[in-house]
């Protein structure tokens, strides 16, 4: 097996828009008698909402393995994972510890890293200045009717309100020169969840996002990690959208940067 080499790392950052109200969970210690049982994830040494970068991956995974007919319910097994280099989603993704001594040409390294995304600054504060039920989050009213006996079963559900925006970065490691052709995936998956939900009860109206104010920042190892130099932008103010259309003149920015 050949030696590992990081060329360098590929920073992707920027906002992410909730166009609907967002919801998703978070767990309850105990219940209190009259309390919302549906709570939303937050951060428990502040109390604020955020987007967990398990979920922001794992929805933009599921919506790319769909999209090249990779997600097969093979023996209850709902997350692909194969040993081929050149599987779109394993080369991004990464495959489970347990697979990689049969993957083939370093699949098995995970390239893309997702950070929790934390309220920006202006968020934040409108968030404090509405009059919520609770801090950061509205109570929405949920219901459901059994079909037999058209019996009502109310419940209270939290959500973080429509128009809050938080901070998203994510990191992509290049390892190898094709990996640069591969971060287009990325791009790839973050449009598919625009036009899909981020988190629970997607089909009641939930998790419509939109990515803006995206920057592409090159980081190559030498005059980075090495020499303490800033990186590169490669592109600033893009949204999905863009960073699609312009993605052969970004890819050839960034091997320049990286590629030496």
């Amino acid at each position: 097996m050949s030696p590992i080499k990081l060329f360098g790392k590929i920073i992707i950052k920027g906002k992410i828009y909730c166009e609907t109200g967002l919801r998703i969970g978070g767990a309850r210690e105990a219940l209190e008698i009259g309390g919302i049982e549906n709570i939303i994830v937050r951060d428990p040494a502040t109390y604020e909402p955020y987007i967990p970068g398990s979920s922001l991956k794992g929805k933009m995974r599921s919506l790319l393995e769909k999209a090249f007919s990779k997600a097969i319910d093979a023996e209850r097994e709902y997350v692909h994972s194969c040993s081929d280099a050149k599987c779109e989603v394993c080369r991004v993704f990464g495959v489970p510890v347990e697979r990689a001594e049969e993957a083939e040409g370093g699949v098995w390294l995970t390239r893309l890293i997702v950070r929790d995304g934390k309220l920006t600054e202006e968020a934040r504060r409108k968030l404090r200045d509405l009059e919520l039920e609770v801090p950061f989050a509205e109570v929405k009213w949920e219901n459901t009717i059994n079909r037999v006996t058209s019996r009502a079963n109310p419940r209270q559900v939290e959500r973080v309100p429509s128009g809050s925006e938080f901070e998203f970065e994510m990191v992509y490691n290049v390892y190898e020169p094709e990996d640069l052709d591969y971060l287009k995936i990325v791009f790839e998956g973050m449009r598919l969840l625009e036009d899909d939900y981020l988190g629970g009860y997607g089909s009641r109206g939930y998790g419509k996002i939109k990515f803006s104010e995206i920057k592409v920042i090159v980081n190559d190892v030498v005059n980075v990690y090495q020499m303490g130099r800033d990186g590169i932008i490669a592109a600033e103010n893009k949204r999905p959208d863009d960073l699609l259309r312009e993605f052969d003149k970004l890819r050839g920015e960034l091997e320049r940067g990286l590629i030496k």
